[in-house]
């Protein structure tokens, strides 16, 4: 598997990744939960982080992660291709490559948090709320 820089032509396709991840994973987000995120993390997210995809041999994204200034604000895995090292690959690409030391977790997902604490991250504060002010307690980790 290689990991890969993400054209701007490519971002439907993540978010297509990212519904099908959090439907998997994200079993406290609502219908309107991810109606209400998508033209945000398409319009502004993308945009604002460095993107790295993995992808299978027909050219398909099967996994991304978006870091900005250290931190990692995404990283997505096609439900289908858990559990096949993509994410360790694209986790530690980032840590080397783009120096990502942070990452915010939310802590309804202990899948997540599991795999993160695996990696090395530390829990170091907890938020009772996300970035938008939703009720998505948000676990604070570092290297």
């Amino acid at each position: 598997m290689i990991v890969e820089s993400v054209l701007p032509e490519y971002y439907a396709e993540l978010l297509d990744v990212w519904e099908n991840s959090v439907r998997a994973t994200h079993d406290f987000i609502t219908e309107d939960d991810i109606e209400f995120f998508k033209p945000i993390i398409i319009e502004q997210a993308f945009p604002n982080v460095t993107l790295k995809c993995v992808k299978n041999e027909d050219g398909s994204i099967l996994g991304f992660v978006g870091v900005h200034e250290l931190k990692i604000e995404m990283l997505f895995i096609l439900n289908a291709a858990r559990g096949q090292g993509i994410g360790t690959l694209l986790l530690d690409h980032a840590i080397k490559h783009l120096g990502a030391k942070q990452v915010d977790v939310n802590e309804q997902n202990p899948l997540a948090v599991g795999f993160y604490q695996h990696m090395g991250f530390k829990i170091v504060s907890r938020s009772p709320l996300d970035d938008m002010g939703k009720p998505f307690p948000i676990l604070h980790m570092s290297l």
